[in-house]
Order: C-alpha cells, then structure tokens, then sequence
C-alpha cells in the first residue's frame, strides 16, 4: 500500500532524522498496519451508505482521537505485548506530529491518546567470568580469528551498538590515542576510548590482515585513500550485524555460553560493569551515546538488584 503522506514521513527519518533504514522499515510496517484499518472502516462506512471513501490520505487526515482509540481496540484481538502497542502508539504520536508540524492535519489526534505504562525490564548483563570466557574463544592465529576477537573486545571495551562496529572504516580508528570515532544514532560523533585488550587484539588483526595475500586489495584500496572497513568479511567487504551475531553465536555455542545473548548483551554488559566499579551515570552516559540521562539509568537498577542479591545471600539477617 503506497500511502504519499507516510512515504514523506519515512523519507523525513531518513533524511532529516537520519533513523536507519531499518527503523525506518519498522515505522512503515505500523503505519501501513495503521492505514489498512482506516481503509477497512471506509469501506465499511460506503458499504452502509454512510458515504463513498475519498482515499487514505483523506482519512488520515480526518482521523480524530476516537479514530485511533477503534484502531488500537483493533489491534487487542491479536494480543500482542503492551512493549508492541507501545511501539506501535509512538509511531503514531511521531507521524501525527510531523503532520501537524507541517500543517498537514487540522489536530493531532495523539494529544489526547496515552501510553499505557509497562513493567520495567532489566537488560541483561552477562558476569565478568563470562565475558573472560567469551572473549578467550575466537583462535587469533588466523585472519577472520583474530577479525573476530578483536571485534569481541572492541564491543565490551567500547560498549558500541553493533550498527555502529560495522560502520566502523580504518580513519575512524584512532592508533595514537586507543580511540575510536563512533557516528551514533542521528549521525552524531563520539569519540569513546579503547582498553588495552581490545586496542591489542585490532593491532594484531591489523597486523595479520596487512600479511595475507587474499586481502591485498583491502591495503592497495588504503594506501590510495578509499574508504575501507575496519573489520572486513572474508571478501574484503563491509561485515554486517547479522554477519556479527552469527560469529557471536559460533562462539556462544564453543563455550557453551547462554545462545540468546547477543551483542547487545555486550553493551549492557559494559555499562553494568562500568557502573559495578563506580563510573558515574553522566560519563556512561556519554560512552554509550545516550541522548537522554533516563535511559541510561536503567543501568542503576540492574547494580541496584545485583548489591541486593549480593546482600541476601552474605548478610545473617536480610531475610
């Protein structure tokens, strides 16, 4: 269904907002969700002879807040979780939003629609030892195995999304001063520093890479200044995240590690290790690139529980 007042929201993120095409991709499925029902209940309405539909785009526009509050009754029949309906009302509260801004509706309709409040859910975060263990499996004798261990301490030392590790290209590594430049969510630069492991482990992938004669064209490409990723496939291209959680899943299973950690499993685990040692919320904040302080403070809960656990077990009187 081709909707032009969603195809100019989705090119707006885009464009303007600089969301992923992958985001992207998720706002139009909920908006095409969204557009369906109106177009279901216009064919009704001409059906009872309560006038003849006049497109979409009309009832879009026309929708008010009871319009909304049909459409999310609707969605109750396929029980999905209050974290999908939540999802779901964002997307409309950020595309009625865009056309109000630009004076495209009458009203916005969302202004009188709430979220419904969900249970907090705590990330999780995987123990030093496992970690330890995690990192110690990729055999970096080899090309692609030290590829691999590097990217591993590249994602807890640095806490990066995965999106982010495999947008990484050789100009954004910093040798001199054991850093990475890191373009986040919205195009925005930080800058986030390396540990020794990890800072080792790309030296000596590098390192390896620069000798095997299958990625020469990967050092002629940066000797003569193109663009070249960091961590490259066994080709010479760019890795993607699902190339990276596939390698993560090889790893889980040698050691015999939880297979539903992922690697943003890595993240939480860097900014819960981080706060574990006493970081402050403000510097984790920046390192992970968070633009809002609250969601980084889900962080303190999960130490918060973790002191508690580590209190009822040791303390003779804490139950």
């Amino acid at each position: 269904m081709n909707v032009p007042l969603i195809t100019q929201f989705l090119e707006y993120l885009q464009l303007e907002r600089h969301f992923s095409p992958f985001t992207a991709r998720c706002y139009g499925a909920d908006l095409r969700q969204y557009a369906q029902f109106l177009a279901g209940e216009n064919e009704s309405a001409s059906d009872n002879g309560d006038g003849a539909s006049t497109g979409i785009g009309h009832a879009i526009i026309s929708a008010d807040a009871l319009s909304v509050r049909r459409f999310l009754t609707h969605l109750d029949e396929y029980e999905y979780s209050a974290a999908t309906m939540a999802r779901k009302i964002a997307t409309l509260r950020s595309f009625y939003k865009f056309l109000h801004r630009r004076g495209m509706v009458p009203a916005n309709p969302m202004l009188m629609i709430r979220t419904p409040k969900q249970a907090k859910r705590l990330p999780k975060a995987m123990t030093v030892e496992q970690v330890e263990q995690l990192l110690g499996a990729p055999d970096d004798g080899a090309t692609l195995g030290a590829r691999d261990r590097a990217i591993l301490e590249t994602l807890y030392s640095t806490g990066v999304r995965v999106s982010e590790l495999v947008d990484l290209n050789r100009q954004h590594l910093d040798e001199i001063g054991e850093a990475l430049v890191i373009r986040g969510k919205g195009k925005k630069e930080r800058i986030v520093p390396l540990g020794t492991h990890a800072h080792a482990a790309i030296t000596r992938y590098l390192e390896i890479l620069g000798r095997d004669t299958r990625f020469a064209h990967v050092a002629e490409a940066m000797h003569a200044g193109d663009t070249v990723p960091l961590f490259v496939n066994k080709t010479g291209g760019r890795l993607s995240s699902r190339s990276v959680r596939r390698k993560l899943d090889k790893y889980l299973e040698q050691v015999g590690l939880d297979p539903s950690i992922s690697p943003h499993t890595l993240r939480h685990s860097f900014a819960t290790h981080l706060l574990d040692n006493g970081a402050d919320l403000r510097s984790v904040q920046e390192l992970l690139g968070h633009q809002s302080l609250s969601t980084t403070q889900i962080y303190t809960h999960l130490t918060t529980q973790r002191m508690r656990n580590a209190y009822e077990q040791a303390h003779p009187r804490a139950v």
